[in-house]
């Protein structure tokens, strides 16, 4: 089988570090979906105005997976990256064929600009010029199972950490920005393998680079600076 794009995301975010682990995690986080020319139509989101979210099958464009070589335990960073777990009982990137999912909502839907149709979805967990594949809607009868098994996730998702961001350097982001970012932050978007004391974590989201360290069991925002300002170099 042979597929290719139909569409690229536009998100906030131009590195992965700082990527949340799930789509749904941070409802400030919006995308833009742009279509390719092949497949740029309004005929072909037609009645899409009538759901509220999507699924969205996308490339893991930064992962690296030897495709002649496969690995089939991965460590989930929130079980402390000492845990192992098949591959396919995760949501790791290294994967055999890259392929990433995500449930998004849709905030708007552009059928009249110069590069309609536009889809702009919020809850993103995806790297911005992220290739898509493909999209469908979420239909709640069929997606949806209350009575759901969790599995080692139940004791992660509600794991989030204190931030302490100074007024004066949040008031440097965007203020329809602030929130997302605040949200990113409490996600710790650091490696469990990698939470060092005294470490400076540098994060890009869209223009900005955020540097923070952790301390007292809360991350602590110390500068925020233009990602194009010289001799400002990003440490992960």
């Amino acid at each position: 089988m042979n597929i290719e794009p139909i569409a690229r995301i536009y998100t906030d975010f131009p590195d992965k570090f700082g990527i949340p682990r799930q789509s749904g995690l941070v409802d400030g986080l919006i995308g833009k979906i742009v279509f390719e020319k092949k497949y740029k139509s309004v005929d072909a989101i037609r009645q899409l105005e009538n759901f509220s979210h999507l699924w969205l099958i996308w490339e893991f464009t930064k992962s690296k997976v030897k495709p002649d070589k496969f690995v089939a335990t991965v460590h989930p960073p929130k079980l402390g990256g000492d845990v192992k777990v098949g591959v396919f009982a995760s949501r790791s990137p290294f994967r055999p064929n890259s392929l990433g999912l995500s449930c998004v909502k849709i905030e708007k839907i552009d059928i009249e600009s110069e590069k309609a149709p536009i889809i702009y979805v919020s809850g993103v967990d995806i790297l911005s010029e992220t290739p898509i594949y493909d999209i469908k809607p979420y239909i709640p009868y069929a997606d949806c199972h209350v009575d759901a098994k969790e599995g080692y996730t139940a004791i992660t998702k509600h794991a989030e950490i204190e931030v302490d961001f100074p007024s004066d350097l949040l008031e440097k982001i965007k203020k329809d920005k602030q929130e997302a970012v605040l949200g990113v932050l409490k996600q710790d978007p650091r490696a469990a393998y990698n939470k060092k004391p005294d470490y400076i974590y540098g994060m890009a989201f869209e223009e900005y680079d955020i540097r923070f360290k952790a301390e007292n069991g809360k991350l602590i925002v110390v500068d925020v600076c233009y990602r194009n300002e010289k001799n400002y170099k990003n440490v992960k």
